[in-house]
């Protein structure tokens, strides 16, 4: 006889509240039917994608009280004062690299006995991560992109993402869309890059590779990718090697320079660390060359690989001017500023879609782990158990007990 498991999804109540959630309807209903032993609660939520009577509907109970659930999924991070003792959480908790603003929570899952499984660091076992919702995050970057280079040109416009339904309702407002020539350079290889190749696949903008488009001009709108073996190379030896790269950052140098004079737009995708030379610097925005206007810079790392993201913009307002001689930031849309789309948070504009996919992830690849009595894959993700940090995130010790 297998032992039955209570799963809860809780209400997220981290402001601004996030719409996503770990299960659509039909997913949970799914799991009841193909695993019998588990039983699934949702907490009622009025700022969830999915309404509760979608859920209802499915033939999903809706509870306030999760206490007798072992399993809690979320979103974001859980606000302390929500925190229920000894229980089982996964959620981003974005703790792992000792961000100060969740320190506190941190402290308080350990006070309580809570074990705390992080999505970030669930990987496959060669290291890649499973769950994330990048390729939602590249989709509406780039069309946030496109939609702020229409406004800045005045030669097409788009609707905001948010404003749709769906991705389905997205794609119907892509019909007979006609663009103006333009250039657009995307950075990146891995899930955010993927969405962004999604777009300029329904838009019907054509790949060309590097080398071209560094020097032709073309009628009609084009694209060309940039994976970090073409965009960073050994100073010593001019080559590229990936465990290399992630080790010594530093022994590298940026190649992104000659592509700032022919695009017109960067949707910037490639993974960032402070030790990573930048695509360019303050001082290369001032050059009379300079001609990118627009930059989706969906990774959002401020003053990150692109030094003139000063800070996140929201759903709502999504884009800021920068002032190309003085960096600073002012209204967008003017002639001769970089327009700047650095929004966090870019999935919450299609959550129905990023839940669903996020939830299929955990279906194909975490799921039976979390019912196995002991999981590698779990274990490695688990930030905090029995009030303790695990011996994989023992370096946090100084987070949480600071001098």
């Amino acid at each position: 006889m297998e032992k039955r498991i209570c799963i809860g999804l809780i209400r997220e109540e981290k402001q601004p509240h996030d719409n996503r959630v770990a299960f659509t309807p039909r997913q949970c209903q799914w799991i009841m039917e193909h695993y019998p032993q588990v039983q699934i609660l949702v907490q009622p939520s009025p700022h969830r994608c999915f309404r509760d009577e979608e859920y209802r509907k499915a033939g999903i109970p809706l509870e306030e009280n999760l206490s007798h659930c072992e399993l809690l999924l979320g979103i974001k991070e859980v606000p302390p004062e929500y925190l229920l003792a000894g229980k089982t959480y996964l959620f981003f908790s974005h703790t792992k690299k000792k961000q100060p603003h969740n320190r506190h929570m941190l402290q308080v899952i350990l006070e309580k006995n809570i074990t705390l499984i992080d999505y970030e660091c669930l990987v496959h076992p060669d290291g890649q991560r499973i769950l994330g919702f990048g390729f939602f995050a590249g989709v509406v970057g780039a069309h946030n992109g496109l939609l702020a280079l229409g406004r800045k040109t005045g030669s097409f416009a788009f609707k905001p993402v948010h404003t749709c339904h769906d991705f389905q309702e997205l794609i119907t407002h892509y019909f007979g869309v006609k663009l103006p020539p333009m250039k657009i350079v995307v950075t990146g290889s891995g899930r955010v890059a993927a969405g962004v190749l999604e777009i300029m696949g329904l838009l019907g903008i054509k790949y060309i590779p590097p080398e071209e488009y560094l020097v032709n001009q073309y009628a009609y709108p084009v694209y060309t990718q940039l994976k970090a073996g073409e965009l960073y190379l050994r100073k010593n030896d001019k080559t590229y090697s990936r465990a290399d790269f992630h080790a010594h950052p530093e022994a590298y140098e940026c190649r992104f320079l000659p592509y700032v004079t022919v695009s017109d737009v960067l949707m910037n995708g490639i993974y960032w660390d402070h030790n990573i030379p930048p695509l360019f610097n303050a001082a290369d925005l001032k050059k009379e060359n300079f001609r990118i206007k627009v930059i989706a810079d969906i990774t959002d790392d401020t003053n990150g690989s692109v030094p003139c993201n000063l800070g996140d913009s929201t759903i709502e307002d999504p884009v800021y001017g920068v002032i190309r001689e003085t960096m600073e930031q002012t209204a967008p849309y003017l002639p001769d500023t970089v327009d700047m789309m650095c929004v966090s948070n870019l999935p919450n504009e299609l959550p129905r879609d990023a839940s669903q996919y996020f939830g299929d992830q955990i279906m194909k690849y975490v799921f039976e782990e979390l019912l196995k009595s002991r999981s590698t894959m779990i274990e490695n993700a688990t930030i905090a158990a029995n009030g303790l940090l695990t011996h994989h995130f023992a370096y946090l010790d100084d987070y949480v007990h600071p001098l």
